[in-house]
């Protein structure tokens, strides 16, 4: 009953659940003490802005985008496939066919920026992707996030050793798979590493992918444009040579910076893992 719900929901435009989007932002940034610390925190620690008034106002677009973020699943996932495609533009399509030739897989790398769903979902519309994705807290949810990221030629695989083996299978047969290189991964998934100056227990994963199949990697960020005009897809290699977690941060932090307002702030990126010693008591 639900999936027909919100295919009806889809059918609004996209400028109208975007401001809903922004009001909920600021609904939850209210009602939620420790969201809107954690959200205040990470971004003014960040160093990307120049100063407290530049702040001030990165933060309040922050909290509407990150609303913005929660309202366009629907359309995104529940979207007619033609109306969803004609929402992104991408200049740079060129990058991911060039670091394919000669049948090299990709990892397409989509950091919490902007709308990280639809890219992955503009991939698979040329290429077949396999996106890894971490079962939801709220179970109810797991279903509806399958539904909408099974779409053209995307599948995807839970974060589980099972899901892992998907991967890595996809690159040696020179396909594509999509990865959040800025999620927090379990213990014994990660190490630590400076992410905008503090010490975040960052995946192993992506490098470890890299060095066993050879794939190419590629930074993806669809910058969510003004007015509900839709998303502009930026697409950049990332150089493989030395890349471990630090330079995978230095990366995710350099695409970060040219967006830094719709970067999802409130991720609890610093927290320690169960298990994992915090970065001091390694020290």
């Amino acid at each position: 009953m639900i999936i027909p719900l919100l295919r009806l929901i889809a059918r609004l435009p996209l400028a109208w659940l975007h401001r809903v989007g922004a009001a909920l932002g600021w609904l939850v940034y209210w009602a939620s003490p420790t969201y809107a610390a954690r959200l205040r925190d990470n971004l003014y620690s960040s160093g990307v802005c120049a100063d407290a008034p530049s702040c001030t106002v990165l933060l309040r677009q922050a909290v509407a985008e990150a609303g913005k973020g929660v309202a366009e699943l629907v359309p995104v996932w529940f979207g007619a496939d033609e109306r969803v495609a004609q929402w992104v533009r991408c200049d740079t399509w060129q990058v991911a066919e060039q670091a394919q030739h000669g049948g090299k897989g990709l990892i397409f790398l989509t950091p919490h920026l902007g709308c990280f769903e639809i890219s992955a979902l503009y991939g698979a519309q040329r290429l077949p992707i396999t996106v890894l994705y971490r079962p939801p807290k709220l179970r109810w949810i797991e279903p509806l996030m399958i539904a909408g990221r099974n779409r053209w030629r995307s599948t995807v695989a839970p974060a589980t050793l099972r899901g892992v083996r998907t991967l890595y299978k996809a690159l040696q047969r020179g396909e594509a798979v999509g990865l959040l290189p800025d999620q927090a991964p379990g213990v014994g998934e990660g190490v630590w590493a400076d992410f905008f100056g503090r010490p975040a227990y960052t995946m192993t994963l992506v490098a470890r992918l890299q060095k066993a199949t050879d794939a190419a990697v590629i930074m993806a960020f669809a910058e969510r444009l003004p007015h509900g005009a839709g998303y502009h897809l930026h697409l950049q290699q990332v150089p493989v040579s030395g890349l471990d977690e630090t330079a995978l941060n230095r990366a995710i932090e350099a695409v970060v910076r040219t967006c830094p307002a719709q970067y999802l702030w409130s991720y609890n990126r610093y927290k320690v893992p169960a298990g994992a010693l915090p970065p001091r008591a390694r020290e």
